[in-house]
């Protein structure tokens, strides 16, 4: 059963999916830019069952509140409030894409709330050429503010220095999972992130940057044996 509650924080509201073992080790799940908690439900049952689960909505993503200010660092600080709120003083944590930079800066920032550190085809934090966000034009609502896509491209396409420098602070057990050449990401810069991390480990899974949806079956295959390591 998923108990979908709310944690408010002094800029936004933050929708928070709960789900799993109650008791159980708790595992964060961040999902990537302009998709929301629901993202991770093909892999929910099997990702960590042993786990207590929390899939987050990221500010301006699903049911999470709208903000007068975006970005990946205030997304960290969202993550560290919502921890904070819900009493959990280490966690498992899981981030994919726009998530996983966010993850990378939580672990960064607070490393001893990280016990696990999972990195799905994550932007590689080099600078990269300025991409082009255009509205869709479409009759239904957005389950996320267009807003929120143009400060975190932004954010991407030039990312701080400080971000890349600071991966050797990271003390998680990392495992970072790339998608192999159909990724749009470069996947040299993603084994150079992980090179980066101290204790970390690099797999691929032939999906493409939608590794968890694509290839559920070899994802959880890499990702659950981890997670309770």
């Amino acid at each position: 059963m998923t108990d979908v509650r709310t944690v408010e924080l002094p800029e936004v509201t933050i929708a928070c999916r709960e789900s799993g073992r109650p008791g159980g080790p708790p595992l964060v799940l961040l999902h990537a830019l302009g998709e929301r908690a629901t993202d991770w439900d093909t892999v929910l049952p099997d990702l960590a069952p042993g786990h207590h689960v929390y899939a987050l909505d990221l500010r301006g993503h699903g049911d999470s509140g709208r903000a007068a200010r975006y970005g990946l660092p205030e997304m960290r600080d969202d993550v560290l409030a919502v921890l904070d709120a819900l009493g959990l003083a280490r966690v498992d944590l899981v981030g994919h894409s726009m998530g996983g930079v966010v993850a990378c800066l939580l672990a960064q920032a607070a490393p001893a709330r990280i016990r696990r550190l999972v990195l799905e085809d994550i932007p590689a934090l080099y600078p990269r050429p300025a991409s082009v966000v255009t509205e869709e034009d479409t009759a239904e609502p957005a389950h996320f503010d267009w807003a929120v896509v143009k400060a975190v491209k932004a954010q991407l396409d030039t990312p701080d220095p400080a971000w890349r420098e600071r991966l050797p602070e990271i003390t998680a057990r990392t495992l970072v999972v790339a998608g192999g050449p159909a990724s749009h990401v470069p996947q040299e810069r993603i084994a150079e992130l992980a090179r980066l991390i101290p204790d970390c480990r690099l797999v691929t899974i032939e999906a493409g940057h939608l590794v968890h949806s694509a290839r559920p079956a070899e994802f959880i295959a890499a990702v659950a044996p981890f997670l309770n390591s």
